[in-house]
Order: structure tokens, then sequence, then C-alpha cells
């Protein structure tokens, strides 16, 4: 339309967030698909098929792009692009048809990258495995997706920049700077999808982990945050408990997380100094981390009540408790003592995935579970039943899968460690992994659970969508939150 403001209210572009906000839960259950499946790989390594492109090698980072890029990339995009129209009282910058090169821009990204995966074409960097070609595309959509964001911002007609765009800016430019120095390199040839990377050696490992640590960083968590910034209030109907506190979590975790990433190199070649600044300002980490998720939870207070009415609220809450519980776990595995026993074992997945499904996935339900019916105009989610049934069997699934790979993982360290009287290993590499298999079958059976109540979801949102209740409005969050 060519008018943006009707009757004093904003003509937002909603008709791409659509299209997100469907990709996004498609891109869900693919993942977890995915992940499930090598998870009984792991478990039974017949279901490999003796095949190179279903091995778990290329697999592996099929699921991890899946989960992270697919569906979390695309659930940034489509609360980012429709809480900062809300927040700004103004229409996208660009339209409909910047979101729609943003939309079709990135999921070309993810079918270019997954192909790689499964023919081999990848760089072996852990999240940056896609080639020159898939980064150098990519570049240019997140280019496009920042002078959106920021044209939109500088159009606002509120004069207030509610703290969840500080987190979304902050997630989209830091991510940037990431992406372009940890992917620098040569193509081999003109015509080949390899290339040669310009760092080499101990230069190469601590830049990908900068970059790795600090994925995790802003594009798990400072987008995340913004996500829960806007969407707690939201369904709270109460303002962010201590905007004060936001803005000192916001500043706090940007200038510590960014140095965070030595922490994946101690007992390495990386220099002793190096290796003990990242584990300082990992512990450091826990102070704002710990402050958003009170300030999160404390939103609800003179609301209680709600957390026990509303499901997606409970889903919300909930994600909060686990990225309480992961940003504790992350800082105590970084420091060198604990990090000599867990280091390379099945702690660390299991750390990875309370963040990633309990802390995530979580919040990004949440978000979908309010976000539909609000595009779509219908009073509320088809089945408030269906999600109870989904945070329940979902939780279910994340406690076995992290505490079978929690007991994993320190039996693995200590089996490792184990000496006879003589001074050799007690136990063969061999002998470890022959222990492990029940906690494998245990892990494989929890991300089931985990996909199935996904399923749930899925039918869920397609009932809301086709439901004949139609809404009357939507709630303006910037005069009852900002």
């Amino acid at each position: 339309m060519s008018t943006e403001i009707t009757a004093n209210k904003v003509n937002y572009a909603d008709k791409t967030i659509k299209l997100f906000a469907i990709i996004t839960v498609f891109w869900a259950v693919v993942g977890f698909l995915v992940g499930d499946f090598i998870a009984w790989q792991m478990a039974y390594p017949v279901l490999n098929f003796d095949l190179e492109w279903t091995s778990f090698g290329r697999l592996r980072p099929l699921h991890t792009s899946a989960v992270i890029f697919a569906f979390g990339g695309n659930a940034l995009l489509t609360t980012s692009l429709y809480i900062v129209q809300r927040t700004c009282q103004a229409r996208l910058f660009g339209g409909e048809a910047a979101a729609k090169f943003l939309f079709w821009g990135y999921q070309l990204v993810i079918v270019l990258a997954a192909l790689g995966y499964v023919l081999g074409v990848t760089q072996g960097k852990e999240y940056a495995e896609p080639e020159w070609y898939v980064d150098l595309w990519l570049t240019v959509v997140w280019v496009v997706y920042l002078i959106v964001y920021l044209g939109t911002l500088m159009r606002r007609k509120e004069p207030h920049i509610y703290v969840a765009n500080w987190f979304f800016l902050a997630f989209i430019v830091t991510v940037a700077v990431l992406h372009i120095v940890n992917n620098l390199a040569v193509p081999i040839s003109a015509g080949s999808p390899y290339s040669v990377p310009l760092f080499g050696g101990m230069q190469s490992a601590m830049i990908q982990w900068w970059y790795g640590h600090n994925a995790v960083g802003f594009f798990l968590t400072a987008g995340f945050l913004g996500i829960m910034y806007y969407f707690v209030p939201k369904r709270a109907q109460r303002p962010v408990y201590s905007y004060r506190l936001s803005i000192l979590h916001f500043w706090s975790l940007v200038f510590i997380y960014i140095w965070a990433g030595p922490h994946h190199l101690h007992y390495t070649a990386l220099p002793d100094w190096a290796q003990t600044l990242g584990m300082t300002l990992s512990v450091m980490l826990w102070m704002p981390s710990w402050g958003g998720m009170i300030n999160g939870i404390m939103t609800l207070s003179g609301a209680w009540h709600k957390l026990r009415e509303d499901p997606v609220l409970q889903f919300m809450i909930v994600s909060l408790a686990f990225y309480g519980m992961s940003t504790f776990e992350g800082p105590l595995m970084s420091i060198k003592e604990v990090n000599a026993l867990s280091h390379y074992t099945d702690w660390t997945i299991g750390h990875v995935h309370s963040g990633a499904l309990g802390w995530v996935a979580f919040v990004s339900f949440g978000a979908l579970y309010t976000l539909f019916p609000a595009l779509w105009h219908k009073k509320n989610v088809y089945s408030y039943a269906l999600v109870r049934w989904h945070l329940w069997v979902s939780t279910i699934g994340i406690v076995l899968y992290i505490s079978s790979m929690w007991v994993a993982g320190i039996m693995q360290g200590l089996m490792w460690r184990a000496y006879d009287e003589l001074g050799f290993l007690e136990y063969s590499f061999v002998e470890v992994v022959d222990k492990m298999h029940i906690y494998y079958v245990i892990r494989a059976a929890g991300g089931a659970l985990f996909l199935i109540s996904a399923l749930v979801m899925v039918y869920n949102l397609y009932k809301t969508v086709k439901s004949e209740k139609f809404s009357n409005g939507e709630s303006n969050l910037v005069k009852q939150a900002a």
C-alpha cells in the first residue's frame, strides 16, 4: 500500500514475516529430525548405511546449521522484523520488497550450505562450514538485513529505542564482523568451490573460536534476548522489571562476551596468558547473564498468576531458567581445572544442548505461539492443552538428553584419566566408547521426544491459522513496557 499510517495505525509489512514464521517452523522440524537421526547413528553406527552422503561426518554439520542458522536464523529474522516495526511504530524500511529479498536470499544460503555439507564441500570449521561462494552471498544478504533494520529504526515514530532493538542490532552488527573475518579466504581457482584460508595454525584456531564462541554469544544469546525482552512483557502485559538492569545487562554482555573465546583452547599451543584471560572473562559473564535472567523472570512481578494460566508464558520462563543454568555451567566449564576433565567429552554436548534446546528453542516456541495468532489475526492459539503437552514432553526430552550426556561426559573424562599401578592407561579408547552406548540410546530417545513435541506444535499452529476466531487487534508494547 502507498500509505504507511491509516487512522493512526501503522500499515506494517507483515506478509513476508508470515513466510518467515512458517519457514522457521519447517526448519525446526528438519533440524530436530536430522539431529535425532545422527544421535541414533552414534548408538547404532549401521545407520550410516556405508554411504558418504549419509555418514555422521556429513550429517552432523547439516544438523548444526539447520538448527542454528535455518531454525534459529529464521526465528531471529521473523521476530526482529516484527518487533522493530511495533516498537518503532514504523513500516519496515524497504517494505515487502526488502523483506522478500531477505526471505528468499536467506533460504538460498541455507540450501547452498546444506548441499555443500552432503557433498563434502566445506571448510571444516565449526559453525562456519560453508565455502566461499556461500559466504559471499550471505554477506550480501546480511548487509541488506542491517540496512533494513537501521532504516526502520531511523524512521521510527517513537523517540525511544526499546531495549530489544539494542540486542538485535548488536547481534546483526557483531555477526557480520565475525563472519567476514573468520571466512577470509582465497578460492583455489575461478571455477573451484574450494578455498585456502588466509590464516593458519594457532592464528586460525584463535580466530575460529573467537568466531565460534561469539556465534553462540551474539547469534544464540543476544538475538534471542531481544526476543525475550519483547515477548515476555508482551505476554505478561507488564513492563520490563528494570529498564536500568536491561541496559546494564546489554553493555556488560556485549563488552565481556567478545573476549571469552580462548576458553575453547585450554591446554593447546595458545599462549597461557590468552587462555587465562578467556577463562577470567568467561567467569565474569555469570553476572550479566544472570542479570538478564532475573530481569526477565521478575517481569512477572504482580502477574504471577498468569504463569499458572498461560502455557506460552511458561515456555518463556522455563527458557529463562535454562538460560540461567547454561550460563552458569558455561563459565564453570571454562575454568582450567574443570576443563581438564570436561573438554572433548559429551559433557560439552550436554551443555550446548541445554542452552540450544532449553533456551533458544523454548523462547522461540513461546514467540511462535504468540506470533501466529497475531500475524493471522486470530483470537489465540488453537489449543492451550496442546501447548502444555508440547512443553512437558519437550522438557522431559531435554532432561533425558542433557542428564545422559552429563553422566556420559564425566565418565569419559574420568576413564581417560585413569591409570593403573604401572602408570599405563587403565582403559582403552574402545572400552570407553563401549560404556557410552546406553547413554547414547537415552540421548536419542530424549531427542525423539523433543521432535515429537515439535510436531505437536506444527499441528497446533496449523489449526491456529485455519481457525475462524479473529482477534480485535494488537496491543501496543511500547506504551506498556518501554
